[in-house]
């Protein structure tokens, strides 16, 4: 599974390369693991030119047991008994009158826990896009209310590869609100004010030469999970870290 993170990792920083290019100042917040799992599913099915260049755009190694990795990655995620509450869940809606192979159908039960369900996009695509976002709102607690707009789903769909995630968790080492306060906060093209939190505690941090940053971790209740955080040097521009 080492390999498959590795994967996974290189996948995600070339996404926000590709994300980040349109527009270079404005913010982008993305799930890479989302996008690896349902593209995976889609590679499970592909032969031939279509699966090298899949296997290639997701940093894999087409002999590798790629699956019965992201199988073993997604058990680990959701498992219970841990102090932040991280889950993720797959599913597929198909159009009720096409044949899907059984054997992908299985697969994608097995090692994605990802079910299909029947859906009329033919006859009411519509009401297939409000019941998917339904799902997504269900499965992310209500955070996220519409992940397909109007228009994305059509009388032509044949199948929608669906990925919600959900994260929540409490600092390791909690912030006091009472001493948050307002503090200039750059960017490449401006500078705002903004509320910023403080805190005098003990945490890891180094210094990576080769985006000149300084990374700091803060990890939440139980320290199996972090987010980390890069800050650039006062003269370093933010589109060479990216």
């Amino acid at each position: 599974m080492e390999r498959l993170r590795e994967a996974n990792g290189i996948f995600a920083i070339n996404l926000l390369k590709m994300l980040g290019e349109e527009d270079r100042s404005r913010n982008v917040f993305f799930s890479p693991l989302s996008v690896s799992s349902a593209l995976a599913m889609v590679f499970m099915g592909a032969k031939g030119d279509t699966a090298a260049q899949m296997a290639q755009a997701l940093c894999l190694d087409e002999g590798e047991d790629v699956h019965r990795g992201f199988q073993s990655l997604l058990t680990e995620i959701n498992r219970s008994g841990t102090q932040c509450l991280l889950r993720t869940a797959n599913r597929l809606f198909g159009e009720k009158t096409y044949d899907f192979l059984p054997a992908f159908k299985e697969s994608c039960q097995e090692f994605y826990q990802a079910a299909l369900e029947e859906l009329s996009f033919a006859e009411e695509p519509e009401e297939c896009r409000k019941h998917i976002n339904d799902w997504v709102t269900e499965k992310t607690e209500g955070k996220i209310s519409e992940i397909l707009g109007v228009g994305t789903v059509s009388a032509l769909t044949k199948l929608v590869l669906v990925n919600a995630i959900y994260f929540k968790g409490r600092w390791n080492e909690q912030f006091d609100r009472k001493y948050a306060k307002e503090m200039p906060f750059k960017t490449n093209q401006e500078k705002k004010t903004v509320q910023m939190m403080f805190k005098e505690a003990k945490f890891k941090m180094g210094y990576a030469d080769e985006v000149h940053s300084q990374v700091l971790e803060l990890p939440y209740a139980g320290e199996e999970l972090s987010m980390v955080i890069l800050l650039p040097d006062e003269d370093t521009d933010l589109a060479v870290n990216e």
